[in-house]
């Protein structure tokens, strides 16, 4: 278990291409802020520190150092996984774990980190899981484990986060699913679509 808090430092996948979006789905609006900010919001009193993997073109969204991938082609959330990973080697810091969320996930637990902190040993992978669903974007990654996942990446067909999950001591962690005004929320709704877009605007209303 790692007990100490608010000690590990998070890293946002925001890689993806939104194509179903028309455009980037971190910028978009959401309740006065973007999605992105929502994320952030929620995201930063759990970790002591927050950065974007993002292409080097993007811009400095809400001040985030940019965390590229390592190679390009956007190949998916294991090569941010990776960037990150080998970020946060070359930082001076004892943090053996790096937390992972996506962009574009604006209700995700204010106790993210404390669980899935609670889970994890220092060789271990925690994942949050809900409703039967796994999340594998939602993590805590041991920094100790990057070496394997860049030899593991050479593959081009090794893109697979749960294929990658398989190779390390993996624990998941459940959450629960919210009643708000009688309709149920997944903390982990991610936003792919304009319909995705308006159920999380109708849930940003009803927790005003």
């Amino acid at each position: 278990m790692i007990t100490a808090s608010n000690n590990l430092p998070a890293l946002i996948l925001a890689g993806g291409r939104s194509s179903r979006m028309g455009q980037n789905k971190a910028d978009l609006p959401l309740a006065g802020k973007t999605i992105l900010g929502h994320v952030v919001d929620r995201l930063a009193p759990q970790v002591i520190s927050i950065v974007l993997n993002a292409p080097e073109a993007s811009e400095n969204i809400r001040g985030l150092r940019l965390v590229p991938d390592l190679r390009p082609g956007q190949a998916g959330p294991l090569e941010g996984v990776l960037a990150g990973l080998f970020d946060l080697q070359a930082q001076d810091t004892d943090a053996s774990h790096l937390v992972t969320v996506p962009c574009d996930s604006p209700f995700l637990p204010l106790d993210l980190v404390a669980h899935l902190k609670a889970d994890a040993g220092p060789e271990t992978i925690a994942v949050a899981t809900s409703d039967g669903r796994t999340h594998p974007v939602f993590a805590l990654w041991p920094k100790s484990i990057a070496d394997d996942l860049e030899k593991w990446l050479v593959d081009p067909d090794n893109r697979r986060l749960r294929a990658f999950l398989d190779r390390h001591s993996t624990v998941y962690v459940d959450f629960p699913i919210l009643d708000i005004g009688g309709e149920m929320l997944d903390p982990f709704l991610n936003i792919n679509t304009p319909e995705d877009l308006a159920l999380a605007k109708r849930f940003t209303e009803a927790l005003r």
